[in-house]
């Protein structure tokens, strides 16, 4: 891509990327990973003609939540957005060159509130939610 000039990457990354998550903290770590890695990277192409957009999403109706048994989850019980929702404004974000998109209204408070707290509180909120779930 960088020897044409031009390339788009879109990684998949979650709203679990802003924060800690006791009790699933290898998926909310790699989340953060992925998030961190894609900021890196579209830093260093700057100027290349190629970009790289981290998508975010928060509850998505993917099925995922049933395969992690999330169902009764306080973190999805304010409603999933669709997968084609998703799809498209990361879509949107990827054509505009955008580095970081978070869906949704509330998925956006919810990501940048986690850093307006102080972090163990953060922690401990989303472990009180993982908690209920039966984690």
């Amino acid at each position: 891509m960088v020897g044409r000039g031009y390339g788009r990457v879109l990684n998949v990354a979650s709203t679990a990327a802003f924060q800690p998550g006791p009790l699933m903290a290898t998926y909310y770590a790699s989340k953060a990973f992925v998030l961190h890695f894609s900021e890196a990277i579209a830093n260093e192409l700057q100027g290349t003609g190629v970009t790289v957009t981290a998508l975010c999403p928060g509850p998505t109706a993917s099925g995922f939540q049933e395969r992690a048994a999330m169902q009764e989850s306080k973190l999805v019980q304010g409603g999933l957005m669709s997968a084609e929702t998703v799809v498209e404004l990361g879509y949107q974000a990827l054509i505009s060159g955008k580095v970081v998109e978070i869906p949704g209204l509330s998925n956006k408070v919810g990501a940048w509130s986690a850093r307006l707290v102080p972090r163990q509180t953060a922690v401990g909120i989303v472990r009180r939610m993982q908690e209920r779930q039966g984690h």
